[in-house]
């Protein structure tokens, strides 16, 4: 598969060049690589470790949800030129999709994590510039705090959940905004839903669910955000015939 024509299809079906997204998002081709891509490799941060491990499992292309450049511009020393280094060395592209792959409708986060916890999802929430990155849905059969939490563990592979008990004895309109979304508590409740899912949040997301009548459940940062690059990577695997491999590194965060 040439890379040029994997880029073209990424860039449409992601919808990477009018989506909004943080200035140091930098989404699209971050590395330049080879001129053919047989090998994915997909991870969720740009990290050193990563980007080692796709070495390892000999990839042409990492495909990443957090890119390289987060920290804006840099001196090309220290930590930044071991990330780089070893990509130059080995031909690896990188390509990152941050809030582009969080809303996705069929390989995003939100919609995919949504899905997994049995949502029938009902609409689209929480915005960044004009473009609504969460989704809401409603559970089939509603749940108390305790049994949401239970279902989200389960979900995210036995990661810990962080409740926070704001909202109603029942539960069932659900919004999900994987990542740093408690920053949307308040417009989950505006829209009268009684749980928000996502992976962290600040102090005052407690007093902000608790004051709003709305449960919060974080289960970790990573773990809310690894649904999107391997789906995005398997279905580049089905659409074009490429092999593909997830590299697992948790934070605990």
């Amino acid at each position: 598969m040439k890379l040029e024509s994997l880029l073209q299809y990424l860039d449409a079906y992601l919808g990477i060049p009018a989506h909004p997204d943080y200035p140091t998002a930098l989404n699209g081709l971050q590395v330049g690589g080879p001129d053919e891509v047989s090998r994915v490799v997909a991870a969720v941060d740009a990290s050193e470790a990563s980007i080692l491990a796709a070495v390892e499992r000999g990839a042409d292309l990492l495909l990443v949800h957090h890119g390289l450049f987060w920290d804006g511009l840099q001196p090309v020393t220290g930590r930044h030129l071991r990330r780089l280094r070893p990509l130059l060395e080995h031909g690896i592209a990188v390509y990152s999709a941050h809030l582009p792959l969080d809303s996705h409708a069929e390989v995003g986060n939100c919609a995919l994590l949504g899905r997994a916890l049995g949502l029938d999802p009902r609409g689209r929430f929480a915005a960044h510039g004009g473009v609504e990155i969460g989704w809401w849905g409603e559970l089939p059969t509603p749940l108390d705090a305790s049994g949401l939490a239970r279902r989200l563990t389960d979900v995210l592979d036995g990661a810990r959940v962080h409740v926070i008990p704001g909202g109603p004895a029942e539960i069932g309109r659900v919004g999900v905004v994987t990542g740093g979304g408690a920053s949307f508590t308040g417009e989950a409740a505006a829209l009268g839903l009684d749980a928000l899912v996502t992976g962290e949040g600040s102090h005052h997301t407690h007093f902000d669910a608790m004051e709003l009548g709305v449960h919060v459940l974080m289960g970790g940062h990573y773990a809310t955000e690894t649904f999107g690059v391997r789906a995005l990577a398997a279905h580049l695997a089905d659409r074009f015939g490429l092999e593909w491999d997830f590299v697992d590194q948790p934070t605990g965060l």
